[in-house]
């Protein structure tokens, strides 16, 4: 016949198979809050790269844009200048041959009469 203490060992092992089990949970909540906290500063490290990465392309792009812009008044200036010896030469030209500029004048007035005619 049994005994109660050939009994008692398998009794005994509900209680260590839920220590075991709690044990066992408790290291997967350690972990999971692990994970959350990789997590949090991953994000943080991408959060503090994206924004410098940002600051970056600002900085390349307000240099790119003084650049052309500098570029572009170069060349209104260089425009200005280039019309301003135009005009200085024509103004020579009509002063020293009055009736060749007039009868120019004249020329390409009645060009322009008969390409705009219908």
């Amino acid at each position: 016949m049994a005994t109660t203490s050939d009994m008692a060992p398998t009794r005994r092992k509900a209680p260590a198979r839920r220590a075991a089990a709690k044990t066992r949970e408790q290291e997967l909540e350690a972990q999971v809050a692990q994970l959350q906290s990789d997590l949090k500063d991953i994000s943080d490290t991408l959060r503090k790269l994206t924004e410098q990465k940002v600051g970056e392309a600002r900085s390349l792009a307000a240099t790119e844009f003084k650049q052309i812009k500098a570029r572009g008044q170069d060349l209104i200036d260089e425009a200005q200048d280039q019309f301003s010896d135009a005009e200085k030469q024509l103004k020579d030209t009509i002063r020293e041959k009055p009736l060749t500029a007039v009868a120019s004048a004249l020329g390409i007035g009645f060009v322009l009469a008969l390409l705009t005619r219908h």
